[in-house]
């Protein structure tokens, strides 16, 4: 005869592998589920499109201003920009609130970082600064160019065009004051439909923004 406290036994036994029973089918459930989408996520970021890469000129042929600010020493600080923009990935705006990135193309880095680049160089070969440079370079600073990238796209609404806005300031290193601030645009139609006339179009519109920013810059300190 089984005493109760066997038969308890018995059914703590019984409860014991139903419940480890339940646990593995949920296990081998949750593998099969998760199992193929890890594969397609390691394939996906296994596979590596030929993309066109692409850089921004950094040539200002005319500034429109002849001042000078030889005794001065400009550091042009890391622009902001949005996640959607900061990337090497090129932005295109299909609506108002709709964007893509240009199929199998990129930056040669990531774009606030090319804009930083092109900046300098761009203020370099005026020769009318004492100094210019970036974060970490060991500048005796008078003035910061404090920039934030607002668009760098090209907007496929009505006419391809690239479309191009910096907002800018110039702060004062000695007292931490704002000297001037203003926002920079240019939009230059596509002379194309291929990638190549679109990027074209984009540098076309930076350049504009940079002699801008360079001669006011020049003007403002």
């Amino acid at each position: 005869m089984t005493s109760s406290t066997e038969k308890d036994d018995s059914m703590d036994r019984i409860g014991v592998k139903r419940v480890a029973g339940v646990a593995r089918f949920r296990r081998l459930l949750l593998a099969s589920v998760l199992v193929p989408g890890l594969g397609l996520g390691l394939a996906a970021c296994g596979s590596k499109a030929n993309n066109d890469t692409f850089d921004l000129t950094a040539s200002v042929s005319e500034v429109a201003t002849s001042a000078s600010a030889r005794n001065r020493q400009l550091l042009v600080a890391d622009p902001s920009a949005l996640k959607a923009l900061d990337s090497e990935q090129i932005l295109v705006r299909v609506s108002g609130a709709e964007i893509r990135y240009l199929s199998q193309s990129q930056w040669s880095d990531r774009l606030t970082r090319v804009v930083q680049s092109k900046l300098v160089v761009a203020f370099e070969n005026t020769g009318r600064l004492g100094g210019v440079g970036r974060p970490g370079q060991g500048l005796a600073i008078d003035f910061q160019l404090i920039t934030d990238v607002r668009a760098f796209e090209i907007s496929a609404e009505g006419t391809d065009r690239g479309v191009v806005e910096i907002s800018a300031k110039l702060l004062n290193d000695r007292n931490g004051t704002v000297k001037a601030q203003r926002v920079f645009r240019a939009e230059v139609p596509s002379s194309g439909s291929d990638n190549a006339a679109y990027v074209a179009a984009l540098d076309r519109a930076f350049a504009r923004v940079t002699a801008d920013i360079v001669a006011w810059t020049l003007q403002s300190i």
